[in-house]
């Protein structure tokens, strides 16, 4: 099976291929299924795109912060087979983005996302093709945690089930005012299937995950800000309040962490996410590593020629 897109570009950074070769033993590199777990990539890509509908959009902006939108209104933002596909797709050009420090990940049209398009979701009922779909989508959100880039989920409206699983694939959530995240899949007889669980109970700890889950709590800004879900709110007053606003609202949020260049803001992402997944010994060597490459580094002699520390 060929490599998952964030596995190459691992292995081609000589420099950080001690971080490469860890995160690979212990199957932390981007894809968390290939062939040995029995995932065959061309084949689920092929049936999920007998499902068409909405897409994935992608602007790159000079800034270094993308905007990535889950666009399919008609919906509520639902994802369609092809979606799910662009979806990996968009990750994979974020991935190798060099100038990338940051991604906004938003719905269209004031609200999130709501999951699965029932359309798919009926045709590909069976368990083996679920369980299919479910690696699929957590490769792709595994993948998108993992980018070199800080990733915020700005939510409008309603996150719903894999929507709300969606956030959880993000380093941060802002909520806008009177938005909602709610893990619905008990109403459907399920549970999260696209990682969503596993990352809710690192983000808010088990016992608040258990209540999020059992009880399908609808989570606002308010509770979202009490349990650690949400780590921002951005008001807005309806009468003046349009997509471009909240955007432009979350992308300064955003600068604040992404300010400076892009091969330092990745050098922090990198340093966290290997703190977060890998054992302390293992999560020291990779820091490191990193460290080698931004030491003497542009943006290191610049700093040094204009004594910027204590400033």
């Amino acid at each position: 099976m060929v490599l998952c897109a964030m596995r190459r570009q691992l292995l081609r950074s000589g420099s950080c291929a001690v971080w490469a070769r860890l995160l690979l033993q212990r199957q932390s590199s981007g894809c968390v299924y290939s062939s040995v777990h029995g995932f065959n990539q061309e084949e689920v890509t092929e049936k999920l795109q007998a499902f068409p509908g909405g897409s994935v959009d992608l602007l790159k902006q000079e800034s270094g912060i993308a905007v990535l939108t889950i666009n399919y209104p008609s919906r509520m933002n639902a994802f369609s087979g092809s979606m799910m596909v662009e979806l990996e797709e968009r990750v994979s050009q974020l991935e190798s983005w060099m100038d990338g420090k940051g991604v906004i990940v938003q719905g269209a049209a004031g609200t999130f996302c709501s999951g699965s398009d029932l359309t798919a979701v009926r045709a590909i009922s069976n368990p083996q093709d679920g369980m299919k779909m479910c690696m699929f989508m957590q490769n792709a959100l595994t993948r998108l945690l993992r980018l070199p880039l800080i990733s915020v989920a700005l939510v409008e409206g309603k996150a719903l089930g894999g929507g709300a699983e969606l956030t959880t694939a993000c380093d941060f959530r802002l909520m806008a005012s009177g938005s909602v995240i709610q893990f619905v899949h008990k109403h459907m007889g399920l549970v999260p299937g696209w990682g969503g669980a596993a990352r809710l109970s690192r983000i808010v700890g088990s016992q608040n995950a258990l209540k999020l889950l059992g009880g399908s709590l609808k989570v606002d800004p308010e509770l979202g800000l009490q349990i650690g879900l949400a780590d921002g709110v951005l008001e807005v007053r309806r009468a003046e309040g349009d997509a471009g606003v909240v955007l432009q609202q979350a992308e300064n949020w955003l600068s604040h962490y992404t300010e400076g260049a892009a091969p330092v803001i990745q050098a922090v992402k990198k340093v966290v996410l290997s703190g977060r997944e890998l054992p302390l010994y293992e999560a020291l060597r990779t820091e490191k590593d990193v460290f080698g490459t931004v030491w003497g580094g542009q943006a290191n002699l610049q700093a040094l020629a204009n004594k910027s520390k204590h400033r």
